[in-house]
């Protein structure tokens, strides 16, 4: 009941919060964008690499629209982080402890409407581009996949930095773990299942998989994915609640 009464009193102060800040609500709107984005540009820069170039970016649209569920992932993950880097200013949270809503309730309601929402927009974005022909169910096993890493990269800024400075650097740096992640497309033995312990991995192996027709694999690889977030996501709570209580 706790938890009901979280997402009565705290969605109406989020829906504010995003809509007063020009930055979050510009990331909140480009997000489902993103994917119409991909649709009419990537096709005339194919183009051109290929009459230029003689490249063939084609080729590697699956590349391309795996990443798709790791965007919204990430930039609704960043608008959260900036939330909570306010909240934690504002000292709301600290707040939080002397009211019958528990930190708790605070996370399952943060961390749980996150998800949902990237799984949404992440399910959305791989039609909307329709770079590569896909199946409803890859589109949604894909999304599922990757919003965990929408309440990691959420807690990493929420935790890490120390105010919304630190926190667009610290997001710019996790960039860097995409290069990896598109280097494993080119890694075809063992050795691939190397770069598992980036958890931005296993929602692009997912698509990869069900991209090759291996549906089992790439259910098996969605189960594994998702087990090895929570683990992180256990971590990232504990530190988080730690600091909030500090």
């Amino acid at each position: 009941m706790r938890t009901v009464a979280a997402f009565r009193s705290l969605g109406a102060v989020d829906v504010h919060n995003v809509a007063r800040d020009s930055m979050l609500r510009w990331v909140a709107l480009f997000t489902p964008a993103f994917g119409l984005l991909f649709r009419f540009a990537v096709p005339p820069i194919a183009d051109a690499l290929r009459r230029q170039f003689n490249f063939d970016l084609v080729a590697y649209y699956p590349l391309l629209m795996s990443f798709l569920p790791l965007i919204v992932a990430g930039m609704i993950g960043t608008v959260v982080g900036f939330l909570l880097l306010d909240q934690r200013d504002d000292q709301t949270l600290s707040a939080l402890l002397v009211t019958p809503l528990s930190l708790g309730d605070y996370l399952r309601y943060r961390l749980s409407v996150l998800m949902l929402v990237s799984v949404g927009f992440g399910t959305l974005m791989v039609p909307l581009a329709g770079l590569t022909v896909t199946t409803p169910l890859q589109a949604v096993v894909s999304a599922v996949t990757a919003a965990p890493l929408a309440a990691i990269y959420a807690l990493f800024l929420g935790t890490i930095a120390a105010n919304k400075v630190q926190g667009f650097a610290l997001a710019k740096a996790v960039g860097i773990v995409m290069v990896p992640c598109v280097m494993s497309y080119f890694v075809t033995s063992q050795w691939q299942s190397a770069f598992g312990l980036l958890p931005h991995y296993w929602p692009l192996k997912v698509f990869w998989l069900f991209d090759a027709g291996e549906t089992g694999a790439a259910l098996a690889h969605a189960l594994i994915g998702l087990a090895w977030q929570s683990v992180l996501l256990t971590v990232l709570v504990r530190r988080f609640s730690h600091v909030a209580r500090r």
